[in-house]
């Protein structure tokens, strides 16, 4: 064969080999554009969950929605979870005077009541986390406070949240259940109430009088010494058999925009996912 024969296929088989690789570049790009991704069951579909909704939470829930909320997110990209935190009986009160929300979450099932008879909540809720309760001291200590019994010292700064907030009556229950106890004596109760120097509108204001070293002494939820508090104050045992344990009940609002989603984060908290949060942030779960 001679050169010029040879040159000529070498020539052709190079064009040909060009065709072929912009042809299949061309078909690869178009498919990357064009080509939907097959469903599969953990692909979100068109019927997945979307919207924003509000929740109005007792203030000892806090951290741990938060978290709750991230990961709720993290399963549900298209929606968004809003908080409102307070003491319980503010959150119903707000509730009553027109603020708008999806979900409500109280401290005790006393305010969840009082929610449901004045028709701001479609029921009565279900239970989905638990509480107890704790004495907390500067970690200064300055009215040497060991134990509930130095709650009755002369002079002590006993801070205490106010009545009708879930955490002032299971903190005014457990005095009543330590001064019918005939260690403590008769008298232990009514010299513990006249300790109080301020009645605060939820938990976090309580354990904030304590770590400012404004307060003594001051009963609080154990959930409530996180992280950014513990260096500040110490926490003192309330025995099991004066303790009192607090009930978390969670409902839809009456007029949840919602409700879907509303029910989707429910259920998020009452999960095992939901659950495991609750319990690293010091709850006690229902499960």
């Amino acid at each position: 064969m001679n050169q010029t024969a040879t040159t000529w296929r070498f020539g052709l088989v190079v064009i040909a080999t060009s065709i072929a690789a912009i042809a299949v570049a061309c078909g690869s790009n178009t498919n990357s554009r064009t080509t939907p991704v097959p469903a599969t069951a953990a692909t979100p579909m068109s019927a997945s969950l979307a919207g924003k909704i509000t929740v109005f939470a007792a203030a000892s829930l806090t951290d741990a929605f938060k978290q709750i909320a991230v990961d709720f997110e993290a399963a549900n990209p298209a929606t968004s979870v809003e908080f409102n935190f307070g003491g319980s009986p503010a959150l119903v009160a707000q509730l009553d005077q027109g603020a708008t929300a999806d979900v409500l979450a109280t401290a005790d099932q006393k305010n969840m009541r009082a929610a449901l008879d004045k028709g701001l909540v479609r029921d009565a809720g279900v239970p989905f986390a638990k509480n107890r309760l704790v004495i907390i001291v500067p970690k200064s200590n300055p009215a040497a406070i060991a134990s509930a019994m130095d709650l009755v010292k002369t002079g002590v700064k006993l801070v205490l949240a106010q009545q009708g907030v879930p955490v002032g009556d299971y903190a005014r229950q457990s005095i009543a259940k330590l001064g019918a106890d005939a260690g403590y004596g008769a008298a232990f109760s009514r010299k513990v109430l006249a300790n109080v120097v301020s009645e605060e509108p939820n938990v976090k204001a309580v354990v904030t009088k304590v770590q400012l070293g404004e307060a003594d002494a001051g009963i609080a939820y154990v959930t409530d010494v996180t992280a950014g508090v513990a260096g500040d104050v110490t926490m003192l045992p309330i025995d099991d058999q004066f303790n009192v344990i607090a009930t978390y009940p969670i409902a839809i609002t009456r007029h949840a925009g919602k409700r879907d989603v509303a029910q989707a984060f429910i259920d998020f908290v009452l999960s095992d996912t939901g659950q495991g949060v609750l319990k690293r942030y010091g709850f006690i779960s229902v499960n």
